[in-house]
């Protein structure tokens, strides 16, 4: 059984520590989490690079929702990350009718070629997740999807997570599924009974909301969580090998 990931979203190299110290496995780098998360300055990429050892994604958006603002300006900023040494990007853009933007995805790729990346929740407020998920199966790079399995919050979405989990291997579904988005310790057990392996974070690892800072303790809890969630699978669940 593959350990379990914690990936939680910070804001700088300060809660980058704190969420490194608590027991995190992987970061995202967002600034302005009022809106999800846009590109982070390249100053404080470089300095949260600088300070922790753990891998560490980078959201490549530059507003709110899933269109890019300035498609050309956003290719800028990737390259100029990629070019101090960002290796792991968060990306995913979505048309104003909710269908795959692949334009605009390809577009960015093409200044990060070789990294690894994550496909964001734009999956969540598609218009056919199933047609999206096809649509970016096999493009370069593309190792994760994160997901609420609906557009509020994972307890929601437990129904589609757990049905795209026992998908795996299909057309569509070959990339690891990360679930995030108002995720809470009460739905751990049956994602990792269904063969999720990957859990998201961002204002469950601070004690207030997004303008409070990572707390190491916050973080240490949730990998308590995620490690012993197969030792309280619900009982209709039914235990299943992952």
């Amino acid at each position: 059984m593959r350990k379990p990931i914690l990936e939680v979203v910070v804001t700088s190299a300060q809660e980058a520590v704190a969420a490194t110290a608590g027991g995190a496995d992987r970061l995202e780098l967002a600034a302005d989490l009022e809106v999800d998360g846009i590109a982070p300055s390249v100053k404080e990429f470089m300095r949260t690079r600088d300070a922790v050892g753990i891998p560490l994604r980078i959201m490549l958006r530059d507003r709110g929702g899933f269109q890019p603002a300035d498609p050309e300006e956003l290719r800028a900023i990737a390259s100029a990350l990629r070019a101090e040494g960002a290796e792991e990007f968060v990306l995913g853009f979505l048309t104003s009718d909710g269908a795959l933007d692949l334009l605009a995805v390809q577009a960015l790729l093409e200044v990060i070629p070789g990294c690894r990346w994550t496909f964001h929740r734009a999956l969540d407020h598609a218009a056919d997740r199933h047609a999206v998920r096809r649509a970016i199966d096999g493009l370069p790079g593309l190792d994760t999807v994160l997901s609420a399995g609906c557009v509020t919050q994972v307890r929601d979405g437990l129904d589609v997570l757990t049905e795209e989990a026992g998908r795996q291997g299909e057309p569509g579904y070959t990339m690891a599924m990360m679930a995030g988005g108002g995720l809470e310790p009460k739905d751990l057990p049956l994602l990792r009974a269904r063969g999720i392996g990957a859990f998201h974070i961002g204002t469950a690892a601070r004690q207030g909301a997004w303008d409070t800072p990572v707390d190491p303790i916050a973080v240490r809890c949730w990998r308590q969580h995620i490690e012993t969630a197969l030792e309280v699978i619900p009982p209709a669940a039914g235990r299943v090998d992952v």
